[in-house]
């Protein structure tokens, strides 16, 4: 019997809505709205990989806070099993995990979300990370396979990226950290293009120039 093709989110998508069982009770996307989330899924409590996860995203947390930014855990495991592994890793290591994680036992949102592959596993999440900006459009997706842990500081980076080049209509370049040189917007028309050169950026030529914010 053939599966059938699930429809993928896409960035520039509207995330898809939900409302989940969490640790934290009941939530919807929708009491997100306004605010950044971070959507996360990972394989199975109790298990090595994802517990380094967790806590790696536990530690940046208050960073996540001052950008205005929630996270949000998501597996198919049972709201037991959440709450027990949360409790083991603070008793473990002293980290306590402080955000939700979905109970999505029906897989409804990680069907939504496309978090399953079925080349990795047909019954867990693959590593999945949707950033959903406040008016809860998808802006980065972000897949890893089972054996790959995150980089937490990568994504704290992207928060960054994201929220700097809404704020100033800007673009930033490949491995940009706040405070370095932005990317100002390729000229769109040959007037723009001839006047470019003159405003005073660093410039490598009219379609790549750059400015200090």
């Amino acid at each position: 019997m053939e599966e059938t093709a699930v429809s993928l989110p896409r960035i520039g998508d509207p995330a898809p809505p939900f409302e989940a069982t969490t640790t934290q009770g009941k939530i919807r996307l929708e009491d997100f709205k306004g605010s950044w989330l971070i959507l996360f899924s990972h394989p199975g409590d109790f298990t090595p990989v994802c517990t380094t996860e967790f806590m790696a995203f536990a530690e940046i947390q208050p960073e996540l806070s001052k950008r205005g930014v929630e996270l949000l855990g998501l597996s198919v495991d049972g709201l037991a099993s959440h709450i027990a592994w949360a409790r083991n890793i603070e008793e473990k290591t002293g980290i306590k995990i402080p955000f939700p994680i979905i109970a999505d036992l029906d897989r409804s949102v990680s069907t939504a979300y496309g978090m399953i592959h079925p080349g990795q596993s047909k019954t867990e999440t693959v590593r999945c990370v949707f950033i959903i900006d406040p008016n809860q459009i998808i802006r980065v997706i972000l897949y890893y396979p089972l054996s790959l842990g995150r980089n937490t500081d990568e994504i704290l980076r992207i928060i960054d990226a994201l929220q700097t080049a809404d704020k100033y209509s800007v673009a930033t370049p490949a491995n940009w950290r706040p405070g370095e040189m932005v990317i100002v917007p390729a000229p769109t028309t040959q007037e723009e293009a001839e006047k470019r050169l003159k405003q005073g950026y660093q410039c490598i030529d009219w379609y790549l120039c750059k400015k200090k914010l």
